[in-house]
């Protein structure tokens, strides 16, 4: 499968370099640098910038006709997946299996790169380092140039596998199947050219641990991965939660305790933002959530009942949990409805 996947991808215009790098002109910049442009969570020092995230984003600006993306792999045995765009052209799929990678483009420049995390796979150690999945950038060498970053609306969304994008593309749960950038989340923050926030993980609750040694939402939240504290959402202007699917071998007591401490942690972090609770797709604790969400008496925190976005006969599943890239597409209308009406 994967073999398929990555000839069709080639069969489409991608841009990748060959599998042996070879020189660039132009310094190192380092990860930190205000020349490289990062959505989601990403923790970043002067030797590396790590996601463990699906969806998570990069881009930058050079000249010239190629450049090279650094990365630590050493401690990876699970790589990474994901998609390089040039200049607005077709997207690359790769695997972050090497220390080097050549991204090619036509013509001297300038040029507009961006990358984007297809998938990190959920059941690697992902949280704890030494990390064995996610994406380690330790630099980009190239001639970089400098870049505006527009201020946007800022969205986040919080979840599970779903909100990861898992089996987006079909009925496996591989990395080849899934696909972050295919999720409702990226759907309505590209449509609304919004900034993007883009935390799954897959089996986790507000109770239930994730796999790949995540905590629970509530202990996860405000961190990249174990001793890499993420940037704040103070200033984000909405926060989509979609939890509860994975929390069902608990009781409605235990489950709202939980399900309201983790709102009133996201309403500490973010006291401007609009937040919404999903019911999850497959009802799990649709009651206790809309209680939880009344007794909070919020003006600021809505309960979204989605029993009608996506049906089981209608192709909007891969399996019986996890939304197709059709589902998502649905998903992601129905929420673009909802945020089209505040700006």
């Amino acid at each position: 499968m994967r073999r398929a996947f990555l000839i069709a991808a080639v069969a489409a215009g991608l841009v990748m370099g060959a599998v042996q790098p070879v020189a660039a002109t132009g310094d190192v910049v380092r990860p930190d640098d205000r020349r490289l442009a990062y959505e989601g969570h990403w923790g970043r020092t002067a030797e590396a910038a790590t996601t463990v995230n699906s969806g998570a984003r990069l881009r930058f600006r050079f000249t010239g006709d190629s450049v090279h993306a650094l990365f630590d792999v050493s401690s990876i045995t699970v790589p990474a997946q994901i998609y390089v765009s040039v200049d607005g052209g077709p997207k690359q799929v790769y695997a972050v299996d090497r220390n080097d990678l050549e991204i090619r483009a036509a013509g001297r420049g300038p040029h507009t790169v961006e990358l984007s995390v297809k998938d990190v796979f959920s059941r690697a150690e992902r949280w704890t380092p030494p990390l064995e999945t996610g994406v380690v950038l330790t630099g980009v060498r190239g001639r970089l140039l400098g870049q505006k970053v527009p201020r946007t609306r800022q969205l986040a969304f919080y979840g599970d596998s779903i909100t990861q994008g898992v089996m987006a593309l079909c009925d496996v749960n591989t990395s080849d199947c899934a696909d972050g950038t295919a999720a409702y989340p990226t759907l309505v923050a590209d449509t609304l050219h919004a900034s993007l926030t883009q935390v799954g993980f897959g089996r986790q609750g507000v109770i239930q641990t994730g796999n790949g040694g995540v905590p629970a939402a509530s202990d996860a939240y405000g961190w990249n991965h174990a001793g890499s504290k993420a940037d704040s959402d103070r200033k984000a202007d909405v926060i989509v939660v979609n939890q509860g699917t994975n929390d069902t071998a608990w009781g409605p007591d235990e489950f709202r305790a939980a399900y309201r401490t983790y709102l009133d942690t996201l309403r500490a972090a973010a006291p401007h933002a609009r937040i919404l609770a999903l019911r999850p797709f497959n009802g799990a604790h649709a009651e206790d959530i809309a209680a939880v969400v009344a007794e909070l008496a919020d003006t600021r925190i809505e309960f979204v009942d989605t029993a009608d976005w996506l049906s089981l006969t209608d192709g909007d599943f891969n399996g019986t949990v996890h939304p197709s890239s059709q589902g998502h597409r649905k998903v992601a209308d129905r929420l673009i409805a909802l945020l089209a009406k505040e700006h």
